[in-house]
């Protein structure tokens, strides 16, 4: 079976979440068949063994998850609203059956956002409770986040929400990494680092995400996954709320965190910049300084040339000291046009350099949910419908591709015809090469083009792809196997020829950003902290710069950068996790940082600071 098989999926067989990651938290490993196949026989084993080569790192596909259930927690959406177990399964009475307690928030390593370790039993008692089974890398966690925002805003006395992080790729295990992504995703609440899945198996978890209710007595509630769940959360907590203030078990009183965005403000030139173009032509650099809400165009230099949007998020046009973003991510620059991936707007939008204007020419500003927009094949109105996470950008005369992480797919946006359509990938999440549509991608996150195809960093499956932009051409995939394989190896994208796999193939770990030039794609990989190089005529990725060049005790080169832009012999590479954009010089291999002139962090909004307490 392959991966997806284990998803859940909606009747169209399209998943609605995220990845089912194998049912161990340690770390697994492939197997190698035809090596076991040809060990049984070798040893005459009236049995195969199934063990992994010696060495070998690589993760192993998820086993046929086990139907253990022993909480019997329910759907929130199903008949029974609340998690209940018969004592006795003869019993018809509904008041008979038994509320579950909820377990305890045991085996974490680390806990953020608030000053220590929180206990349903004590710190949460009487509170409403719902658990976000979350892992940073995820599209569809991303997509909800925004949900509990605004329950959080809804109830700020009643409900609390507690992130349980528990991750997919090994660099999401460390803290540190965590701590940025709550930094970067604006997350009020607290997060527990379940790195070893110890809380995940205790609530019997198997997708990202899974939020969990809790009612204020401690009781399991029921759960529902994926996204789009805000309307059902919301009618939860508020007859949770009708019901426990009857019961007088409802504590209304407060909850004050100490969040992390105490401690980092934002008050840097850049705030985790998710992207940055190089304009050779033009000697200007283009920052997308997401977390800010803005773009930041500088000379080659560092020079500032301008800022534009407000720096608060929101989606409105018009003048550079009047228009907002929300998350800008990937551009592209014709002339004195950019345009930009407004990521969680939805929105593309084209900034005119000379009147100093932003325009929305693409998307409705809503998240398209609507499953059948992967099956579109015919064009629509550029503005008629919603897009959902538009990552990165590619340039071809008047066609626009676009890297629509959320939907999995790579779409077209025809500027001249104002019209949009899928371009490749079937919609569903998982690897696949083969004709445009039938071809499938993960969370693809960065795109460039040398004229002839696209090469696409396919994020959750760790990959580099190649795409035609002959309409008659095949997807290929040039680096990368699937969703649970990932790592740090350099070597031959992949090996054809190699049966008993004894050979070690090229590995990417969780890859955001691509760029193109003199026959090699440069790869920022992003959860190695390194940049590396394809050759598209050898076939090998190799690691150019990054990692620990002083030891494992020193700093490292890059911190998660996202993205890479080539111009006049140099990268220019936004390294996200460190507020900043450093400079490689290809020939030398030397590493610099940009020194911004010019550039301040936006003016931060009027609030009332509250002093924190747990």
């Amino acid at each position: 079976m392959g991966y997806d098989s284990f998803r859940p999926t909606t009747d169209s067989g399209v998943s609605t979440m995220s990845d089912t990651p194998p049912p161990s938290a340690a770390t697994p490993t492939r197997f190698r068949w035809p090596w076991a196949v040809a060990l049984a026989l070798g040893c005459g084993m009236a049995y195969l063994t199934f063990e992994a080569v010696a060495g070998n790192t690589e993760p192993q596909p998820p086993a046929e998850p086990q139907n253990k259930k022993q909480l019997g927690m329910s759907r929130l959406d199903g008949q029974d609203t609340i998690a209940l177990r018969r004592d006795d399964k003869d019993k018809k009475d509904e008041k008979e059956k038994k509320k579950v307690a909820a377990p305890e928030l045991e085996g974490g390593i680390a806990w953020l956002n608030t000053g220590g370790p929180l206990t349903l039993k004590k710190d949460l008692k009487g509170k409403i409770v719902i658990l976000d089974f979350w892992t940073l890398c995820c599209i569809n966690c991303i997509h909800v986040i925004p949900d509990f925002a605004k329950l959080e805003k809804k109830y700020p006395n009643e409900l609390v929400i507690i992130g349980v992080h528990s991750p997919k790729f090994e660099n999401e295990k460390e803290t540190a990494s965590i701590r940025k992504a709550i930094l970067r995703y604006q997350i009020e609440h607290p997060v527990v680092n379940d790195a070893n899945h110890k809380i995940w198996d205790k609530y019997e978890v198997d997708a990202w995400p899974t939020l969990v209710v809790i009612d204020p007595e401690g009781n399991l509630v029921g759960y529902a996954s994926g996204e789009g769940n805000f309307e059902l959360l919301d009618v939860v907590v508020s007859k949770l709320i009708d019901e426990h203030k009857k019961k007088k078990t409802l504590d209304e009183k407060p909850i004050r965190f100490d969040l992390a965005k105490f401690r980092e403000t934002g008050d840097t030139p850049l705030f985790f910049p998710g992207k940055v173009v190089a304009d050779e032509k033009g000697k200007r650099l283009f920052i997308a300084d997401s977390t800010h809400h803005r773009v930041v165009v500088t000379d080659l230099q560092g020079n500032k040339v301008a800022v534009i949007g407000t720096g608060t998020p929101g989606k409105t046009d018009g003048a550079f000291d009047k228009a907002q973003f929300d998350d800008p991510q990937g551009m592209v620059v014709r002339g004195d046009t950019v345009f930009v991936a407004d990521r969680k707007n939805h929105l593309i939008r084209e900034i005119d350099l000379k009147a100093k204007t932003v325009t929305t020419i693409a998307g409705n500003g809503e998240q398209d949910h609507d499953i059948d927009s992967r099956r579109l094949v015919q064009s629509v109105g550029a503005k008629e419908i919603g897009l959902n996470s538009p990552w990165d950008l590619a340039l071809e005369g008047d066609k626009l591709y676009v890297a629509m992480a959320g939907h999995h797919q790579i779409w077209l946006l025809n500027l001249k015809e104002k019209n949009l359509v899928p371009y490749a990938g079937n919609g569903r999440e998982t690897i696949g090469d083969g004709a445009l549509r039938k071809s499938m991608f993960a969370q693809p996150s960065g795109l460039v083009s040398d004229g002839k195809h696209l090469y696409v960093a396919d994020s959750e499956i760790s990959a580099l792809r190649k795409v035609p932009l002959d309409p008659e051409g095949k997807v290929e995939t040039l680096v990368g196997r699937g969703l649970f394989v990932f790592g740090d190896v350099d070597g031959p994208g992949q090996i054809a020829d190699d049966p008993l796999m004894l050979k070690a193939e090229a590995r990417l770990q969780h890859a955001l950003g691509v760029t193109y030039a003199d026959g090699k794609v440069y790869v920022a990989d992003t959860y190695n902290s390194k940049i590396r190089v394809f050759d598209l005529k050898t076939g090998e990725l190799k690691s150019l710069v990054g990692g620990n060049p002083l030891g494992w005790f020193g700093p490292t080169t890059f911190n998660e950068p996202a993205g890479i832009s080539y111009a006049g012999g140099k990268l220019y590479v936004a390294d996200t996790n460190a507020h900043r954009i450093r400079v490689v010089d290809v020939a030398t291999k030397a590493v610099t940082t940009l020194q911004l002139k010019g550039v301040e962090p936006p003016l931060a909004p009027k609030e009332v600071k509250k002093e924190p307490k747990k």
